[in-house]
C-alpha cells in the first residue's frame, strides 16, 4: 500500500481507510497523491467532528467543511473547488457500488474559480525562435529540451522520460516519429519534423539506447533541472516574461494557432481531451489582439 493511502485515517476507521485506498488505486503519480492529500485533510476533519465518512456524511456537512478550507484553513478558491471535486469523484464512486445509497456531494455548492488567462500566455514566434536559438549555441541538451517542449508541446515530464529507443530508426508512412507517454500513462505517437529530428540527433550524439536528455553528472534530466535550464535559457534570450517548461508548450499552442493550424488539429497535437482547453489557449494569446471590440469599433467609426 503506498504512503498516499496508508496515512489517509486513523487505523480505528478501517472502512473508512480501506475505501479511501479502493479510490486512490484509480490514480497514478502526482494525481494518486494530490487526491490522498485532499481525503486525509478531510477525514481529519470528520474525525475531529466524530463523524463517519462513509456513512454520517450529508451536503449541509459537506459545505460546512467547505467552510472550514476558506476560514480555518485559508485555502484560495480553486483549492477548495478542487478539494470538493475530488470529495464529489470519491461519493459518486461509493455510491456507484452501492455503499452509499446516493452521493451526498453531487448538489454541493462549488466556489466560483476566475483565472484570468493573460497572466499565462505563452511565448510568441520571436520570443521562441530566440530562446531556440539561444539553447542550441549553448549545447545540444538544452536545445533539444527546448524543441520537444516548444515545438512538440511535450510536457517537461514526458520530455525527460524520452527514451533514444523512442525515435531511432522508427518511421510510419514515410514519416520519422517518436513515441511518449503522456499523462494518465496515456501513449502517444507524433512525427518529427526536420528541425525536431536534427535536434535529438545531435542531442544522442552516437548513444543508441538510454534517456535523451542528460545532467552534467549524466543522470537522466529530471524536472526541477529542466525548469532551471528553461528559466536560464530565457534571461540569456533577453525575454523578460516568466518562462517555465509549461510556457513552452503553451507556445507550441498558441503559435499553431496563429500559424493558422485549425483548432481540431492543434487539439490532437497537444493531445487535449477537450477541444476547450485547447481553446482557452487561444483566448489566453488573443483576447486583447484579436478581441471583438476592434472589429465593431473600425465598423462604427466608418460609418460616421
Amino acid at each position: 500500500m503506498t504512503n498516499a493511502t496508508a496515512t489517509l485515517v486513523a487505523p480505528s476507521n478501517n472502512t473508512a481507510h480501506l475505501y479511501g485506498a479502493q479510490f486512490l488505486a484509480r490514480y497514478n503519480g502526482a494525481t494518486r497523491d494530490l487526491y490522498g492529500t485532499r481525503l486525509r485533510i478531510f477525514f481529519a476533519w470528520c474525525a475531529t467532528h466524530n463523524l463517519d465518512p462513509i456513512t454520517g456524511i450529508t451536503r449541509p456537512l459537506l459545505e460546512l467543511y467547505s467552510r472550514h478550507l476558506e476560514d480555518d484553513r485559508a485555502n484560495c478558491p480553486a483549492s477548495v473547488a478542487g478539494a470538493l471535486s475530488t470529495l464529489k469523484m470519491f461519493y459518486r464512486l461509493l455510491a456507484l457500488d452501492n455503499v452509499i445509497p446516493a452521493s451526498p456531494a453531487e448538489y454541493i455548492r462549488m466556489p466560483k474559480v476566475w483565472s484570468d488567462e493573460t497572466k499565462t500566455l505563452g511565448l510568441d514566434r520571436l520570443e521562441l525562435s530566440a530562446l531556440l536559438a539561444t539553447a542550441r549555441t549553448l549545447d545540444n541538451t538544452r536545445w533539444a529540451l527546448v524543441t520537444l517542449l516548444g515545438l512538440l508541446g511535450l510536457r517537461v515530464s514526458e520530455a525527460c522520460n524520452v527514451q533514444i529507443e523512442n525515435f531511432l530508426d522508427r518511421e510510419e508512412r514515410g514519416h520519422r516519429i517518436i513515441s511518449v507517454i503522456g499523462k494518465g500513462h496515456k501513449p502517444a505517437t507524433m512525427p518529427l519534423p526536420v528541425p525536431v529530428a536534427r535536434a535529438l540527433d545531435a542531442c544522442r550524439g552516437d548513444r543508441t539506447t538510454g534517456p535523451l536528455l542528460l545532467r552534467a553528472d549524466g543522470e537522466q534530466l529530471d524536472r526541477c533541472t529542466a525548469a532551471r535550464w528553461v528559466k536560464s535559457l530565457a534571461k540569456r534570450a533577453g525575454i523578460r516574461k516568466r518562462v517555465s517548461p509549461h510556457s513552452l508548450r503553451h507556445a507550441m499552442v498558441t503559435n499553431a494557432l496563429d500559424a493558422g493550424v485549425p483548432l481540431r488539429d492543434v487539439q490532437i497535437a497537444a493531445r487535449h481531451s477537450d477541444p476547450r482547453t485547447t481553446n482557452r489557449y487561444d483566448r489566453a494569446r488573443g483576447n486583447l489582439d484579436r478581441h471583438a471590440v476592434h472589429t465593431l469599433a473600425a465598423y462604427i467609426s466608418g460609418g460616421a
